[in-house]
């Protein structure tokens, strides 16, 4: 626990750089001291858990498991390997974002700004809000599609959800908040009994996960790159570099950050998968074609059963709320430190803070468009996907030059190894988006 001196030069905006950098110092040093008392690593592992958890977990939010539920409906087994494929690339990044945060105490657009200036800072906070917009849209259609499947409007449900979510991350506590987020993503565990549930041929799964077989027609290709979108989200490698920030991982702490960023990224991709396979061996087999989350939700019933049907719905909320406050906090971060301004879910609420005002600002926004009767979502989730998989090269790009950058951090700049491995992973993510782009024009 910090100091309560150290809490309020974290919290108001004057606090001098060198203070910051002494918190984080001392944290290392109490966490090495930790580790020396014989309390064992499962309490040190404790102390950093979050940041990978939360980060990868929410990127199962309603536009991936649309995505996942789309893949298996329409193509089966053939192109789970996809799943496998972003997990890898999931790890690598989310890793290198980790690492550059822990070096510089600094969230990706903070190190943007200081990296090439005012302007990148801005265009990165332009890129991320248009494009995080009309996923927190998405997030909060999830909520009303879950709601739906008992009969609550989205007029009700959108709104009571922004209220009580936007109450919990304003008034509580940076370690308060984490807990009822973690509690939250627990709910997606469900989706692993529905990929049992639904009884599918586990000897395809199996090949069809670890044998890359490729689309042959454009919706597979489209298909493809929205699974490695969806799964590798630039608010997502945004987030969690921010977060690990607020969160004061260092250097110090990074041995076990590591593991807190494996688990969540393996997770997820079991998430994923098995709510791929729920849908490839249900809906697929019977040929039913769906176009979100909600549908897929209503047509596992005669399928798999009304108790499949629940679990589904039930992850569906879970994963929406999950998201819900997660993109909005990611977005809030980058606004902050693109306007230089204090980003934490510590600062002081009874002040004006631009974090929290940006906060506020999207989730009032994205509830009235969800509430509106009758107004088109999916141009609007469809056109953020599209600008996420434009921001997605240029996001890694960015990663895996600061990584790189022996000024920005010194002995922890990534080796030659990882060096490679990165710019072999960015020309697959570029291959990626010029099949996207290429099925587009044919």
């Amino acid at each position: 626990m910090l100091s309560k001196a150290a809490r309020q030069r974290r919290k108001h905006p004057g606090a001098p750089p060198h203070a910051v950098a002494h918190v984080r110092h001392s944290i290392g040093l109490r966490f090495a001291a930790l580790l020396k008392s014989g309390r064992g690593a499962w309490v040190a592992f404790l102390a950093v858990l979050g940041p990978g958890l939360l980060a990868g977990l929410s990127d199962d939010d309603p536009a991936g498991i649309t995505t996942y539920s789309v893949l298996g409906a329409d193509f089966g087994y053939r192109l789970l390997w996809i799943i496998p494929a972003s997990t890898v690339l999931l790890v690598q990044f989310h890793l290198m974002a980790v690492r550059i945060g822990a070096a510089t105490g600094k969230g990706f657009v903070g190190i943007i700004r200081e990296k090439w200036g005012r302007g990148a800072g801005y265009f990165a906070v332009c890129g991320l809000l248009f494009a995080n917009f009309g996923t927190i849209c998405a997030e909060y259609a999830g909520i009303s599609a879950a709601g739906g499947l008992v009969g609550i409007p989205s007029w009700l449900s959108a709104p009571v959800a922004g209220v009580l979510i936007s109450l919990v991350v304003v008034l509580g506590s940076f370690h308060r908040v984490e807990r009822v987020l973690l509690l939250i993503s627990a709910t997606l565990a469900l989706y692993i009994v529905d990929g049992f549930l639904a009884a599918p041929d586990w000897g395809e799964v199996w090949h069809h996960s670890v044998v890359p077989h490729m689309p042959t027609n454009a919706a597979g290709w489209i298909a493809l790159a929205a699974a490695l979108g969806t799964t590798l989200a630039p608010w997502g490698l945004a987030f969690i570099q921010s977060y690990a920030v607020d969160k004061k991982i260092t250097l110090e702490t990074l041995r076990w950050a590591r593991w807190d960023v494996v688990i969540g990224s393996v997770l997820t991709g079991v998430i994923g998968l098995a709510i791929a396979v729920a849908c490839a061996a249900t809906l697929n087999k019977a040929g039913v074609h769906i176009q979100d989350a909600g549908d897929a939700a209503k047509a596992l019933e005669p399928l798999a059963g009304r108790f499949a049907t629940v679990l589904f719905g039930a992850g569906l909320l879970g994963a929406s709320l999950l998201a819900a406050a997660i993109v909005p906090i990611a977005t809030a971060y980058s606004i902050a430190e693109g306007v230089g301004e204090p980003a934490s879910l510590d600062l002081d609420s009874r002040h004006f803070q631009w974090f929290y005002a940006a906060f506020i600002g999207l989730t009032i926004a994205s509830v009235s468009v969800v509430s509106l009767p009758g107004l088109p979502l999916i141009p609007l989730i469809y056109t953020s996907q599209v600008v996420n998989a434009v921001l997605l090269p240029l996001h890694v790009i960015a990663l895996q030059r600061l990584a790189g950058d022996a000024s920005i951090m010194g002995d922890a700049r990534q080796g030659p190894w990882s060096r490679a491995a990165g710019w072999v992973s960015i020309v697959l993510i570029l291959a990626c988006v010029a099949a996207l782009a290429w099925s587009g024009m044919s």
